[in-house]
């Protein structure tokens, strides 16, 4: 790997070899002598396109095989690692795909959840993050992509949603 510092070059290795795509801070804390230090690796092995940060502590690492850097992970697997698996779930458009409702392929993601708003572009999709109260967290259920669990509404509240609009 081309550009990479030894220590960088190890930590990437290391993630690599335990199959830790996601990761946290607490992670890799072992690799360095204070935080400082490791916030400066993490900063640029995230300015050189070999992690990419998804929430104040997690990160995704973009694996050696990505051709050219590029590399793309679900989109109901990131929603799931940005929120630590709680108080979220997919609605709208990827909802009524994903149950087969809609033909049309989503670009968009529409994420139902308690403490985020506005968007967000990570691998080519958007994420458009819509608050909603706590009451409003219910009638969803919990799918699996390969061994990832996710949330999702549920087939009969996406039909309701699609006679609505």
């Amino acid at each position: 790997m081309k550009g990479l510092s030894g220590k960088e070059l190890e930590l990437v290795s290391f993630l690599e070899l335990k199959e830790k795509y996601f990761f946290t801070r607490d992670d890799v804390r072992s690799f360095f002598k204070n935080v400082n230090e490791m916030n400066v690796y993490l900063h640029r092995l995230k300015k050189k396109g070999r992690i990419m940060k998804l929430n104040r502590t997690k990160y995704f690492l973009v694996p050696v095989k990505a051709f050219k850097g590029f590399w793309a992970e679900h989109p109901f697997v990131i929603a799931d690692e940005i929120f630590n698996g709680k108080n979220y779930f997919i609605r709208g458009l990827a909802a009524a795909h994903y149950w087969g409702l809609v033909e049309q392929i989503p670009t968009q993601i529409e994420v139902a959840c308690t403490n985020k708003q506005g968007k967000r572009k990570l691998f080519g999709f958007t994420i458009i993050f819509k608050r909603v109260r706590p009451a409003g967290m219910k009638g969803f259920v919990k799918r699996k992509i390969g061994k990832h669990p996710f949330r999702i509404m549920s087939k009969k509240r996406v039909e309701q949603w699609l006679k609505s609009r």
